[in-house]
């Protein structure tokens, strides 16, 4: 890993999902072996929406993680950085409300939702502390905070394996199945640099959450890490 390659500029990170976003729905199944499914209904789960309730689902991408939470009832609004990923997001599922937002200046007035949830986007913003910060900001009081994210495996064996996987085999299969696969080079790079369970979950607790705590998805490759405002 070299830390210049982990170092860009926001416009670089947007321009980056910008090109992955034609096949970013196809090439996330693919690299996760079809596990992406389960982490969404795990954190359709975790967030638990109650009919009525609004939803901001940050880093939605194409939409595909907002989608069932209208299946349950809430009225969820997908946020992403990405224009690309909004432009084929609402192609594919017009019928959600996106709404372009930059994860530090989120566009949306304070105390608008009951839960906030973000899925393997926390990562790519530039100051993910000051993130947080704004899903706090926006979150109504005693609403919930549900971010999935990739973590550490628990098994120290299986670590070594899943690094291997991460940093060598991921960037071929992308070669293989995305429009920029240069782009999961950055990614992989992005996962191996990024705290582990306890770690997010003590930037969580400096941004202002209470009462966080995580459960472990696929032995520690995901976690997921609750909290309510």
């Amino acid at each position: 890993m070299t830390r210049a390659s982990l170092d860009k500029q926001p416009h670089e990170v947007v321009a980056m999902f910008d090109d992955v976003a034609r096949r970013y729905d196809i090439t996330n199944d693919v690299l996760s072996l079809g596990q992406d499914r389960r982490w969404r209904k795990a954190v359709i789960d975790a967030v638990d929406p109650s009919y009525g309730e609004r939803v901001l689902d940050l880093a939605a991408g194409t939409g595909t993680s907002s989608l069932p939470f209208t299946d349950r009832g809430a009225y969820v609004v997908p946020c992403d950085f990405s224009q690309g990923m909004l432009r084929v997001g609402k192609r594919a599922r017009p019928q959600l409300p996106y709404v372009a937002g930059d994860g530090t200046r989120l566009p949306f007035p304070d105390a608008t939702f009951d839960a906030v949830t973000i899925s393997f986007g926390l990562r790519n913003i530039v100051d993910p502390l000051a993130g947080l910060a704004e899903m706090r900001r926006v979150t109504k009081p005693g609403g919930r905070l549900v971010v999935c994210e990739f973590s550490t495996p628990t098994w120290a064996p299986f670590r070594v394996v899943y690094l291997e996987y991460l940093m060598k085999a991921l960037p071929a299969v992308a070669r293989a199945v995305s429009s920029s696969p240069d782009a999961y080079v950055y990614l992989a790079e992005s996962i191996r640099a990024w705290p582990d369970q306890r770690g997010l979950a003590d930037r969580i607790a400096d941004a202002g959450w209470h009462s966080v705590r995580w459960r472990n998805l696929s032995g520690g490759i995901v976690a997921l890490h609750h909290a309510t405002a």
